[in-house]
């Protein structure tokens, strides 16, 4: 299961830096830059679900102890 967690994490962080590079700070609400604007966010609730989730889970570690 860890090794899921890291190899989503890393997927997450590898769509952000893709959606980077879609961005066209010129005009960064344009359609093309808005999807890439919603990607990055959508990655980083991503990341931020896994790390809650990581957390829960030792949590739970340390309450069975």
């Amino acid at each position: 299961m860890k090794i899921l967690h890291y190899i989503l994490f890393i997927l997450a962080i590898a769509l952000i830096v893709f959606n980077v590079t879609q961005l066209d700070f010129n005009n960064i609400f344009s359609n093309d830059s808005l999807i890439g604007l919603i990607g990055i966010v959508a990655s980083f609730c991503a990341i931020l679900i896994l790390l809650i989730f990581r957390m829960s889970k030792s949590i739970e570690d340390k309450l069975k102890d």
